[in-house]
């Protein structure tokens, strides 16, 4: 009886974690987030560049200054001698109709952000849920890093936002800008973008794990007193 018991609340258990998880979620749906092949990926705004996608060095970001502890050997910025550079993709997520219509699916925007010593150029990911019309429902956002964040010193901090993604998205663009207010170069810095999906359980559904623990807890207690 009391395998039984165990078999059964452990049964519970991976069920209810296996229903949060689908062959969609969890991955990342930035393309090239961590430009390590070049812009790909990204497309360009008319009348606007694009960023550049450059190797960790002297001339931006050392690859031992502040960043990333996985960084590849190339970051994004925004170039030499350019004021605004830009750049957007946009993924498809139709196919997450059904769960997103429920309200129940949550997501995770992050990245790094940074900049050059004391200036203030910067760096700024937008992201905007879309409808099947292009009509925009909501947004989310890693907004800049601060020479004042940074202490004043080169490189890159993580930034992350959550939330729901709103009930009707069909589309997701993601849009990001580097700004140059000093200097020649336009240095602001980003690198490691992620965007990820996940479903959200439902109240009930922790309600049932939560009294999943506690039939397996209370089996197990009662083995070891036997």
């Amino acid at each position: 009886m009391q395998t039984s018991l165990i078999r059964g609340a452990a049964a519970l258990l991976l069920a209810l974690a296996g229903s949060a998880q689908a062959a969609s979620y969890g991955s990342n749906l930035i393309i090239n987030g961590n430009a390590e092949s070049g812009p790909a990926g990204w497309s360009a705004y008319a009348g606007t560049p694009l960023f550049e996608a450059v190797e960790y060095s002297g001339n931006w970001v050392k690859p031992t200054q502040p960043g990333p502890t996985d960084r590849g050997g190339f970051l994004f910025v925004g170039g030499s001698g350019v004021d605004y550079a830009a750049g957007f993709q946009t993924v498809d997520v139709s196919a997450n109709a059904a769960d997103i219509a429920s309200g129940t699916v949550g997501y995770k925007l992050s990245g790094w952000l940074g900049g050059w010593s004391d200036q203030t150029d910067n760096a700024y990911l937008y992201v905007s849920f879309l409808d099947a019309a292009s009509n925009v429902l909501g947004n989310a956002e890693l907004a800049s890093v601060t020479p004042a964040d940074r202490g004043n010193q080169t490189g890159l901090l993580y930034r992350e936002a959550s939330g729901l993604v709103p009930v009707g998205t069909t589309k997701i663009s993601f849009d990001l800008s580097m700004q140059r207010l000093v200097s020649g170069d336009n240095d602001g810095y980003a690198d490691n973008l992620a965007f990820t999906l996940a479903p959200v359980p439902e109240p009930q559904s922790y309600a049932l794990m939560a009294l999943g623990l506690l039939t397996l807890g209370a089996v197990l207690r009662r083995r070891r007193q036997d």
